[in-house]
């Protein structure tokens, strides 16, 4: 018997239901979906197939932002697309509209028909509950893969059958290396920030899953760049692909404003409250564990709602924190770079760079968590009095007009009113 009709073990085939709301993976949230409420969407004026249209109008999307203007139609025709956007501007969709719509396959015992690579854990889950309410509409399944949760869970949901699997590439390849699942039966590939995964030395890992992709199939990569080793994923397994963008390269999305700001050591926890005060959510980014947890815990003794995350944790813990700000429960989180790919919520008013970042990338990677969907938002840069030089770098590198920071106390009114310095 060949692998690929071995049944899978300890249960037997998987029959479709005929209610797409009710079947689901445990990684698939319960929808309710109601085709008598359907109302079509800007989506359908891109070519997008009435069901997956449906699916958009009950998950509550009703236009489509520029980067899924231009990628859909594209990626509709089945051709190879690489878009280069930012996190914010709208790329889940962007690559799952038309993974949904082109799918033919049927998710078999451990064998997915699509799959999406994801650098983060946080981005695996948070890419699969914004395709998941989609899919249910078209009767279709997402199972989000990755390290740190029930691997037993996951095999079992594989077993199952799963049309859509997003995965972290370590845990991936654990279970490929187990034959938890095979990948001869995709036909649908997408790299999600594929930059950040070359960044993070996972192009290696990213190469060993894609030579396993062994039948004719598409491939959708999006990445906030498209030089270096993610030129090279395109020059190599790519076919012909067609570039879309809605940005220059080191634009961000949105608009941002930039601060840059001259504090006190003694007084940077008290600045970043000030400035949290007159914020729904704001992140404040640190260069370590130890610094994030005590900020967390110098933030708190202030009376800020404020939660730490970061690799330490375990993650449901770090799951937890995300969950209460995503919520509205706590106003301030603060994170390590671990976090800087993983967190896509659309309402953070400020991105806090406790200290300068080591570089523009990091720099543009941090302040993408705010100013998205068109919204604005803030990038504020806190700065001692020994690294306004690598202010000075930062400002070079992104071509804004060299300014020297601010000099600021905990308890200047504009930190609460932050368009204030802008008028000065």
């Amino acid at each position: 018997m060949s692998d690929h009709s071995r049944p899978p073990r300890g249960r037997g085939p998987r029959q479709r239901s005929s209610k797409p709301a009710e079947h689901r993976t445990p990684a698939q949230p319960a929808f309710t979906f109601n085709p008598e409420d359907y109302v079509p969407t800007g989506f359908i004026e891109l070519g997008v197939p009435t069901e997956v249209d449906m699916g958009l109008a009950a998950a509550g999307f009703s236009a489509p932002f520029a980067i899924q203007t231009k990628a859909i139609p594209v990626a509709l025709t089945g051709r190879d697309v690489c878009g280069r956007a930012k996190t914010g501007s709208g790329k889940t969709l962007a690559f799952g509209v038309p993974l949904l719509a082109r799918l033919t396959k049927v998710g078999e015992p451990r064998r997915p028909a699509a799959l999406v690579l994801v650098p983060t854990r946080e981005l695996a889950l948070q890419v699969a509950e914004v395709l998941a309410p989609v899919a249910i509409a078209c009767g279709r399944t997402v199972l989000a893969v990755y390290g740190g949760a029930s691997r037993q869970q996951q095999i079992d949901a594989l077993e199952l059958g799963v049309d859509v699997v997003v995965a972290t590439p370590l845990r991936l390849i654990d279970l490929l290396k187990e034959d938890e699942l095979q990948l001869d039966a995709v036909e649908i590939l997408v790299l999600d920030e594929a930059d950040r995964m070359a960044d993070d030395g996972f192009t290696p890992q990213v190469e060993w899953i894609m030579r396993k992709i062994t039948a004719p199939h598409q491939t959708m990569l999006f990445s906030a760049t498209l030089d270096g080793d993610v030129g090279h994923l395109v020059a190599r397994y790519m076919k012909d692909p067609e570039e879309v963008a809605i940005d220059a390269a080191t634009d961000t999305v949105g608009t941002m404003h930039h601060l840059w700001l001259a504090v006190h050591h003694m007084d940077k926890d008290r600045v970043v409250a000030s400035i949290a005060s007159s914020m729904d959510k704001t992140i404040v980014f640190c260069q370590t564990k130890r610094t994030c947890d005590r900020v967390e815990r110098n933030l708190q003794e202030i009376g800020v709602r404020a939660a730490a995350i970061h690799g330490d944790l375990a993650q449901a813990a770090r799951e937890r924190a995300l969950k209460r700000f995503t919520d509205g429960q706590l106003s301030v989180l603060v994170a390590t770079d671990v976090a800087a790919r993983g967190i896509d919520i659309d309402d953070i008013g400020a991105v806090i760079h406790y200290e300068p970042a080591g570089d523009v990338k990091d720099y543009l990677h941090r302040s993408g968590r705010t100013a998205r969907a068109g919204r604005d938002g803030w990038a504020i840069t806190l700065a001692e009095y020994n690294q306004h030089t690598q202010v000075r770098i930062l400002q070079r590198a992104m071509r804004l007009e060299p300014t020297p920071p601010v000099e600021v106390f905990s308890n200047n009114p504009k930190l609460k009113q932050l368009s204030q310095f802008e008028d000065d």
